[in-house]
């Protein structure tokens, strides 16, 4: 089994590497609905819909264009490469609706911004061609 260091992710948006990102995370859900019966003697369940949420770190770069359009309420295209962007590796994409966004300014560290989101349809599961 391969293990991968954090320094081959990568995100783009619309397209577009977003720049000076330091992190993501990419959250995969699935409902479930019970169909127990009086009958049974233990519960069972159906798989109901799915959906993704995720939120991005980077370091604040008003110069990055793609930086600039995670906007709340913006929905966009995001490709989520956790193995980078090279023929063969694994990618994650989908659309989603960027539902907040946190700007942190520390006293003793550089700017910060978080964007979080909220999946719109399917996450597809692939690799870079």
């Amino acid at each position: 089994m391969a293990t991968h260091h954090g320094k081959e992710g990568v995100v783009t948006s619309a397209g577009t590497e977003i720049g000076k990102v330091t992190g993501y995370t990419l959250d995969t859900t699935h409902d479930t609905v019970e169909d127990t019966t009086l009958s049974d003697t233990t519960k069972s369940f159906l798989v109901g819909r799915g959906t993704f949420t995720g939120s991005i770190d980077m370091l604040y770069d008003e110069t990055d264009t793609p930086q600039t359009t995670l906007l709340t309420g913006t929905t966009l295209a995001f490709i989520f490469l956790p193995e980078g962007n090279t023929s063969g590796d694994e990618s994650f994409s989908g659309s989603g609706i960027v539902t907040g966004m946190s700007i942190s300014v520390p006293l003793d560290g550089p700017v910060t911004r978080t964007v979080s989101f909220q999946g719109t349809g399917a996450l597809t599961i692939g690799t870079v061609s």
